[in-house]
């Protein structure tokens, strides 16, 4: 899973990495009018966990693009692991 932030909006994608392919993706483009604060966030986050569970997807590695582990990035995850996602360490960390 990446998650991206832009000064407007917020974008998460659903990837498979061996395949190279998006399964599913949530943004809040189109919807939010801005997406600068942790309610927005949360929704984002309860939108994204959705898209995940329509494509069967239920383990997910969290791609943060370089942004820290809070604010905004922990509100999107929080929402994830509350609707039943587990994030799990990255398959090089597995093996």
């Amino acid at each position: 899973m990446a998650i991206r932030l832009t000064s407007r909006h917020m974008y998460v994608q659903f990837i498979d990495d061996t395949q190279g392919v998006t399964l599913a993706s949530a943004s809040s483009q189109g919807g939010e009018k801005t997406a600068s604060n942790i309610e927005a966030a949360t929704r984002m986050g309860a939108s994204a966990a959705e898209c995940a569970k329509k494509a069967g997807i239920v383990n997910v590695v969290v791609d943060r693009g370089g942004h820290r582990f809070h604010g905004k990035i922990k509100a999107i995850v929080d929402e994830l692991v509350k609707a039943g996602l587990v994030p799990g360490a990255k398959a090089e960390e597995v093996a």
